[in-house]
C-alpha cells in the first residue's frame, strides 16, 4: 500500500473516532457526560441541579479532599474519603445509591468519578469544587 494512502487511513480514522465522541456529548455543563469507562456514566452537576435534584432524596455526598481541608469547611451532610485513600475505600461505598463527588476546584472529584466508573460503579455526580459551592452562596459547615 502505498504510504501517503496509509497516513490518509489513519488521519480518516481518527478523525471519524473524535467525531463520534463529540457528536454523542450534550452541551452545556448540566448533565454533561465526562465519562463512559465500562458501561459506567457519570455527570457533572451544578450547585443549583444538586440542591434541587438530591434534596431529600437517599444519595452519598462524598468530599474526596483532605482531612485537613474538610475539617476547614465542607458541604453539611458530607462524608469524607480522600483521593489518595479512595481506592483502598471502594468495597465501603454503596452501589445501590446515587454518590455526589466534590473536592476543592473539581480536579480531585474528576479524578475520584473515574476510578470509581472503572470499579463499576454506575450513579456518579460529580459536583466539582466547593470554590463554586460557596461563590453561589451556599452555605459550609
Amino acid at each position: 500500500m502505498d504510504f501517503n494512502l496509509t497516513v490518509f487511513l489513519v488521519i480518516a480514522v481518527v478523525a471519524g473516532a473524535a467525531w463520534l465522541v463529540w457528536s454523542n456529548a450534550k452541551p452545556g455543563s448540566e448533565g454533561t457526560v465526562i465519562a463512559a469507562q465500562r458501561n459506567a456514566v457519570y455527570q457533572t452537576i451544578s450547585p443549583q441541579q444538586y440542591k434541587a435534584d438530591f434534596a431529600g432524596t437517599p444519595h452519598l455526598l462524598l468530599d474526596v479532599r483532605t482531612p485537613e481541608e474538610f475539617a476547614g469547611g465542607h458541604i453539611a451532610g458530607a462524608v469524607n474519603i480522600s483521593l489518595q485513600t479512595l481506592p483502598q475505600r471502594l468495597e465501603t461505598l454503596p452501589k445501590d445509591q446515587p454518590i455526589v463527588l466534590y473536592c476543592r476546584s473539581g480536579n480531585r472529584s474528576n479524578q475520584a468519578a473515574q476510578i470509581m466508573a472503572r470499579a463499576g460503579f454506575t450513579q456518579l455526580y460529580d459536583l466539582g469544587g466547593i470554590i463554586d459551592w460557596r461563590a453561589q452562596g451556599y452555605p459550609v459547615q
